[in-house]
């Protein structure tokens, strides 16, 4: 039990010796009146036969007194709380707890460390806390009785050395160890937590052309000219689900409803543009008047060329016409392969069209008769980069072609296509031809707030994982996306090999000359984080010699890149230094070789960097160079996204040296050519 000593202050006049005198009786009375119920109430708690005596309760807390000794506090100016001396705010707080002391302490038979207080006889109890602070005034004696009344055994509990622990009710303080905070687990929507799970392995689980008879037999043909005999594992997963959407014709789906949009999440060169270019066409096949009906979607123009390309070989014996939007060519060239204008109006001359986002938006502004009001297939390949170009607005603007406004009147009024709303008895009764969108990425993000600004209707996700991450955009990849299959972020081709290479900066060119040099691989392609490195790279080898290399990036045109890119694909070119421009589904054949020179940022950069080898079940290699400082957290990425057999790939300085005398002679060509060209651009 606390106690304090407490003096009554009346005010400036009674400062004298009678009201020093007076507080002081006061504070002894109430001492001793509290001291003499503590005792009474000691000796109604305690079995007679364990009643301990007065001296040994008084020896007991002067023990327990003695080993946890309180510190007095003395202030310079200003006396005991309730004394003249002290502060104002001391002697009010000292007033009440007196007023407390005494009409508490009379009423609840002494002061106690819980106070009921009159709040009722059913609410809970209420802690009262106290804070003693020793006075000179006070005497001795009192501090031992106060300590006696208040200790456990004056409660009638046992002696300080024998208890076990702290009181039930009493506040442990301490005990602050670190642990590990639990992972968040997130919430998904079910399509994104049970996805319809893919074979990733192409070379396992190949699926024949004759095993799935939805297939128009001309497209199979098509398929065998161009020597395909078996569907890869998202091909045959993914080819019966778009058909069976169509299995009624394109203009309506299958019991008047709305197909569902699908998204499909695939290791690169897993065959994901086939997967969606077969049943597009065979679609269209039974198409009577030539209009908009596909239009896919593409982050590059390179890209976008390439995809083009797959649908003018398996449209070539079709009607079907396919139209290419990139800005290579004029808008006015770009706009004659669409529309006509006839005595009648325009006519449409394209039936698939394949564009990038900003020349798609240019054409659904300048160019007359270019109208989306018949598209029923919306293709987004790369979406996870597609998506990131939202803020160009360039999907609200196709949504808006191909839903026209309430009210507008044509020809065909009763046949225009509104936009979707809840399914109900009245929404079907009048059935239309429904708009739906297919979405391919190797890394396909799984951040529900970024899929939702796609507007997808009860989709459907094929993905090579059975469980996925949630989001993550951060971030993690710029884009804090987490993807993936099971075992980590991303899916990885199986036939691919990853290693790493520590080295120093002044070393790496060497480096990268000493694993083409060394191997004699026919077709390399290294990957740098920006164009001046590109091109610096790009004249240190050329000065060093014995290899033939090429530069790609945007230093050239549409023209000179896809020249570039051709001979490439042919052999002629070597070692093909490049920004990232090809690292976004670029499909070059017999690519044996990938190097790093700049480490990636991000694991989605390194995903796509490194798909450009390993296509289709051929096996590949990928080298990363890395500095010191980068070691580590790439590492850590890279394992923490799955990637399996990360190996170190050591190149001692011993095999480099031979190359020293080479590379220093090229290193003194290159900052004289570096210097020509700062001199041409100044003037």
């Amino acid at each position: 039990m606390a106690l304090f000593h407490v003096a009554r202050y009346s005010g400036p006049e009674a400062a004298g010796a009678e009201a020093e005198a007076e507080a002081d009786g006061r504070a002894r009375a109430l001492l001793e009146r509290l001291r003499c119920r503590a005792r009474e109430r000691q000796l109604q708690k305690q079995p007679p036969q364990q009643e301990p005596s007065e001296t040994a309760q008084t020896a007991q807390a002067a023990g327990k007194r003695r080993r946890r000794p309180r510190r007095t506090r003395r202030r310079k100016s200003g006396g005991a709380p309730g004394s003249p001396h002290a502060p104002p705010s001391k002697r009010r707080k000292a007033d009440n707890e007196d007023e407390d002391a005494g009409a508490g302490g009379a009423s609840r038979g002494g002061a106690g460390p819980w106070d009921s207080g009159p709040r009722g006889a059913d609410a809970p109890p209420r802690p009262r806390f106290c804070r003693a602070e020793s006075s000179e005034e006070a005497p001795a004696g009192n501090s031992v009785g106060a300590e006696a009344a208040g200790s456990p055994e004056g409660q009638g509990g046992p002696p300080p050395e024998e208890a076990s622990g702290p009181p039930a009710h009493a506040l442990v303080l301490g005990g602050f160890g670190r642990s590990k905070a639990p992972k968040v687990q997130p919430f998904l929507p079910a399509w994104l937590a049970e996805p319809s799970c893919v074979g990733k392995n192409v070379t396992e689980g190949l699926v024949s052309i004759e095993d799935i008879p939805e297939v128009h037999p001309d497209l199979q043909k098509r398929l065998r000219a161009q020597g395909i005999s078996s569907y890869f594992p998202v091909q045959a997963a993914v080819i019966p689900a778009l058909l069976e959407s169509t299995a009624h014709g394109f203009l309506v789906s299958r019991g008047g409803y709305r197909p569902s949009d699908l998204c499909v999440s695939a290791p690169t060169g897993s065959g994901k543009t086939l997967a969606f270019v077969i049943p597009v066409v065979q679609a269209l096949l039974r198409r009577a008047v030539c209009q908009v009906r596909a239009l896919v979607v593409l982050p590059t123009k390179e890209l976008a060329q390439q995809v083009s390309n797959v649908f003018s070989v398996y449209a070539d014996a079709t009607p079907l016409r396919v139209a290419l939007l990139t800005g290579q060519k004029s808008l006015a060239k770009e706009q004659e392969s669409l529309v006509q204008d006839t005595a009648h109006g325009f006519r449409c001359l394209a039936d698939i069209v394949v564009a990038t986002p900003g020349r798609l938006v240019d054409h659904v502004e300048q160019t007359p008769g270019f109208g989306l009001q018949h598209l029923r297939f919306l293709v987004i390949d790369e979406a996870d980069r597609v998506i990131d170009s939202m803020h160009q607005s360039w999907l609200p603007r196709v949504l808006a072609a191909a839903f026209p406004r309430e009210g507008t009147r044509g020809p065909f009024a009763l046949l225009q296509r509104t936009q979707p709303r809840a399914v109900t008895a009245a929404s079907v009764c009048c059935p239309q031809m429904p708009l739906q969108k297919l979405l391919f990425s190797a890394t396909l993000t799984q951040n529900p707030e970024k899929l939702q600004q796609l507007g997808l209707y009860r989709p459907r996700l094929f993905s090579t994982g059975s469980a996925h991450g949630g989001p993550r955009d951060r971030a993690a990849d710029g884009d804090g996306d987490g993807d993936g299959d099971s075992g980590g972020k991303y899916a990885f081709p199986a036939g691919l090999t990853h290693r790493y290479v520590p080295c120093s900066l002044r070393l790496k060119p060497l480096v990268v000359l000493h694993l083409i040099l060394e191997m004699n691989l026919s077709r390399v392609l290294c990957f740098t984080n920006s164009r001046e490195n590109s091109h610096r790279l790009f004249l240190l080898v050329q000065a060093f010699g014995g290899v033939r290399v090429a530069e790609f990036s945007s230093r050239y045109g549409p023209g000179s890149r896809k020249r570039i890119l051709k001979r490439f694909q042919q052999g002629k070119i070597q070692l093909l230094i490049s920004t990232d421009a090809t690292a976004r589904g670029i499909d070059v054949q017999g690519v044996q070789l990938v190097v790093n020179y700049d480490a990636p940022q991000y694991l989605r950069t390194y995903v796509h960097r490194v798909g450009r080898t390993a296509r289709a079940g051929k096996s590949g290699q990928a080298f990363t160079l890395l500095l010191k400082v980068q070691e580590r957290r790439f590492v850590r990425m890279l394992r923490e996204g799955g990637v399996p057999g990360l190996e170190r790939h050591d190149a001692p300085s011993e095999l480099l040296q031979p190359l020293a005398p080479r590379y220093q002679e090229a290193l003194s060509q290159l900052e004289s050519a570096v210097r020509e060209e700062r001199k041409q651009k100044a003037a």
